[in-house]
């Protein structure tokens, strides 16, 4: 799989396309200002906490209130002098945003702060050594715990991700260094700052999505912005590989959107249905609750053989879903209403098949199951907002 990354403006917004196999797969929208707070650091200051849904609501900055679980926070990193467990109005703790707010729902911040690279994930709270689930080689596993050891402490975690598999002891222990430099650094910083401060930016949009590509697939990241050119060149500075695979394009005679289709890809992204190759088509519905999909024949023609060919628009259909969920960033509960069909083997097919295509996903996706009405229930984990939200509000 060839990836490539496409980064330009359409008016006031920095549109970001990630390109699979000659295909659009995902969109993120961002304003030139960078308004987003996701995976910022603050000092915060505990406004009230409500017992009866065992959580507290923290203040991050001048009216800008959090969602903070107790149930997910079990230990708190005080900035305030205490000997207490227990949070009480008035404390003041370090927090980051892990999701950001949505439609009516506040943003959710964690006392778990998280330090992303290319390699590890440093966690300040969830200690110990993980390894990604889709690193499956055993003996690669074993090496990177014993190379671990040579920069572990007993005041934070390591989470060695997917591209820590085809990476040298070197790029690691570098990598290694330069998290826990910013993670003490953010420690001392919050000792002596104010309450309700911003601590630590967390890089743009189309920085993290090119952090978080598979290293071994990406061949290009290609945009036609002079600004953007050099926040990317400079933030790729550590890593000559990734210097070669980035592009400045400057032809004046066709823009980069045109040969990509990424307006029209967006605008389609927009829409409420998608049609299929086989003539039958998407309803796309997302919901205050959930997003619902219901899947429908359309033009297609029905021949004599109902189940092959009900069977064969499901499983198109189960590629696009796919495709979908990344491309609009949908996610939380998700219901898919396929065709229903009366064979119990070609079900678990396209069970197998949509298990397969959700596993390609980047975000933490999940095949829950088909409930007795037919109905597919997925799971996607909620960070950014859909990209309708995203577009609205950039």
């Amino acid at each position: 799989m060839s990836d490539k990354i496409i980064i330009t403006r359409m008016e006031d917004k920095i549109v970001t396309a990630m390109i699979e196999q000659g295909k659009v797969v995902e969109l993120n929208v961002e304003n030139s200002e960078n308004t987003s707070i996701l995976g910022n650091i603050y000092t915060a200051k505990v406004k009230n906490i409500v017992k009866n849904i065992n959580a507290a609501f923290v203040e991050v900055a001048d009216g800008l209130t959090c969602y903070y679980s107790l149930d997910e926070n079990k230990n708190h990193h005080f900035l305030n002098e205490t000997n207490r467990k227990k949070l009480v109005q008035g404390d003041e703790i370090l927090v980051q945003v892990s999701r950001e707010n949505m439609k009516t729902k506040q943003p959710t911040v964690t006392g778990n702060l998280n330090f992303t690279g290319k390699y590890l994930v440093l966690t300040s709270k969830k200690y110990g050594i993980g390894i990604s689930n889709k690193i499956k080689d055993d003996e690669r596993a074993e090496e990177l715990k014993i190379l671990a050891r040579q920069f572990m402490r007993q005041d934070f975690g390591i989470i060695f991700r997917t591209n820590a598999m085809t990476a040298t002891d070197q790029e690691i222990l570098r990598e290694a260094k330069v998290l826990i430099k910013r993670y003490d650094v953010v420690c001392r910083k919050a000792k002596y700052r104010n309450c309700c401060q911003l601590i630590y930016e967390a890089p743009r949009g189309y920085l993290s999505l090119i952090r978080d590509q598979k290293q071994t697939c990406l061949i290009e990241i290609l945009t036609d912005q002079k600004d953007i050119y050099g926040v990317i060149s400079d933030y790729l500075q550590e890593s000559e590989e990734e210097q070669k695979v980035l592009q400045l394009f400057e032809k004046d005679e066709v823009r980069l959107d045109q040969i990509y289709r990424i307006s029209h890809e967006l605008e389609q992204a927009l829409q409420e249905k998608v049609w299929l190759r086989s003539g039958g088509y998407l309803v796309i519905q997302p919901t205050e609750a959930m997003v619902v999909i219901d899947v429908n024949t359309g033009k297609a023609i029905k021949g004599k053989r109902v189940e092959e060919h009900f069977l064969k628009i499901n499983l198109e259909a189960a590629k696009e879903i796919g495709r979908q969920l990344r491309l609009r960033n949908l996610s939380g509960i998700i219901v898919v209403d396929f065709i229903d069909m009366k064979k119990e083997e070609s079900e678990k097919k396209l069970m197998q098949e949509m298990q397969k295509i959700l596993n390609q996903d980047r975000i933490k996706t999940m095949l829950v199951d088909m409930t007795k009405l037919h109905l597919v229930e997925i799971t996607r984990k909620k960070v950014r907002k859909p990209l309708y939200e995203q577009w609205r509000e950039s």
